[in-house]
């Protein structure tokens, strides 16, 4: 649950990306990326944080996808692949796009107001001890930045309505190739 940073980072997400060479170890491409000071926040600790947290979304993609990203992606794919490399990274992201943005869009409940957030969280606490001893301003944090996470990706309206997101027929096979169940994690699944 250490998505509290930030929403799809999509610059600095895909400068990270273009920095990693192939077979390099991430710290590697970190350490880079903090020397050439990527991330541009007042404090070392914040940019340490910063590009970590983009460096384990961006590791949940496959080479060919991170190509995608930094060289043939238009602004939504980038966005769209950012998508997927959260619900990647973490578990509660994807259960959240599949378990309640997935079942609202196929029921036509298609309003999502912070409510759903917390009765998803409430019900994964009950199951999960991490989760439980997070705190309420924490989990205020995480809600608000995986709500903003899902208009970056344009999977919400700026009035927190769920969208359909439009995906090349490119985009849609570079993500099955990398999780078969990919897809699932846009509402509508692979409509679009």
């Amino acid at each position: 649950m250490s998505f509290s940073t930030g929403g799809l980072l999509i610059n600095e997400s895909v400068e990270l990306a273009r920095l990693h060479r192939e077979g390099e170890a991430w710290d590697l491409t970190l350490a880079r990326a903090m020397q050439d000071g990527l991330a541009s926040l007042p404090k070392a600790a914040s940019n340490r944080r910063t590009l970590r947290e983009i460096r384990n979304r961006i590791a949940c993609l496959s080479a060919a996808e991170r190509e995608f990203l930094t060289d043939l992606a238009d602004r939504q794919e980038q966005h769209a692949l950012l998508w997927v490399a959260a619900c990647r990274a973490y578990r509660f992201v994807r259960e959240f796009a599949v378990e309640v943005l997935g079942e609202r869009y196929l029921s036509w409940r298609l309003d999502l107001g912070q409510q759903a957030f917390e009765v998803q969280f409430a019900a994964k606490a009950e199951w999960d001890e991490g989760l439980a001893a997070i705190s309420p301003s924490t989990r205020r944090k995480l809600g608000q930045v995986l709500y903003r996470m899902m208009r970056e990706a344009g999977l919400l309206s700026a009035d927190g309505r769920i969208q359909t997101v439009y995906l090349s027929p490119r985009l849609k096979s570079l993500i099955v190739e990398g999780d078969p169940d990919g897809l699932e994690v846009f509402p509508g699944g692979d409509t679009g």
